[in-house]
């Protein structure tokens, strides 16, 4: 009897696959039967004639020769602006061209809070470049020897001055950086000659502004003395300029978002 039962039962596989009729009848969504919508393509970036390096980096460039030649231009004769315009003595000249250092220096935490935690990297340097431009219109303002006296002119120069300090030291941790977001993961080495070369240009700025604005100063005599104004209206227009790289179109679309 005990054989004749054995043999009723079906053999047991021990490979066979267990499914009970929940998992037969069970419902199959249509999302996972249906495929999703294929990605969008890349878009790729405008390259810079035929290279590797995108566009955008030539405005990047450009803007910070311009930025640095404004910012070196207008310092190489501030401390004659203060003594021989304004008439200060030398500690009171001294002191206030080092404090405008200092705080040109300390900025940068603030432009890095404002484009990390707000507005990202592209509208932080496009803003406080504004801020950069207000800054010299006050400063040429403030050396018109026929435009008010003393005070008005120590009340422009001093606002003109916290202004550019706002201006330069927010977009300087911002400007780099973004340049850097322009190149794919596969042009490592583009970036870094892209960063060799955009400190050529920060360097040239420097140098050849120390030259030329000095020049302006001394050569150029407007109501009977040196022409200040010409000498911070010219690294101005400069900044001017580079504002406008910014908002020109190589600049409006980052391969990668400014956060």
């Amino acid at each position: 009897m005990l054989r004749e039962r054995e043999s009723k039962e079906p053999a047991m596989n021990p490979f066979q696959k267990n499914e009970s009729k929940e998992t037969l009848f069970s419902p199959v969504s249509t999302e996972e039967m249906l495929p999703g919508p294929p990605s969008p393509p890349k878009k790729s970036t405008p390259k810079l004639f035929g290279s590797s390096y995108p566009l955008s980096i030539a405005f990047i460039v450009v803007n910070e020769f311009c930025e640095r030649f404004s910012y070196y231009g207008m310092k190489a004769v501030l401390t004659l602006y203060f003594l021989y315009f304004l008439h200060w003595n030398e500690d009171t000249s001294t002191s206030v061209y080092h404090a405008f250092s200092s705080l040109c220096y300390f900025t940068p935490i603030l432009g890095a809070a404002i484009a990390d935690s707000w507005l990202g990297k592209f509208k932080t340097i496009i803003y406080l470049s504004l801020v950069y431009v207000l800054g010299h219109v006050f400063k040429s303002l403030g050396a018109i020897p026929i435009l008010g006296g003393k005070m008005l002119h120590t009340i422009l120069s001093l606002v003109g001055l916290s202004l550019i300090a706002l201006g330069t030291g927010g977009i300087k941790p911002c400007v780099a950086a973004f340049g850097g977001d322009q190149f794919e993961e596969e042009h490592a080495e583009a970036r870094t000659r892209y960063f060799s070369v955009f400190y050529l240009s920060i360097n040239a700025g420097s140098l050849i502004s120390t030259f030329i604005t000095p020049m302006l100063r001394g050569d150029v005599k407007r109501f009977g003395e040196d022409c200040y104004a010409l000498a911070f209206g010219i690294p101005g227009l400069l900044m001017v300029l580079a504002l406008g790289e910014w908002s020109g179109k190589g600049c409006e679309q980052p391969l990668i978002p400014a956060t």
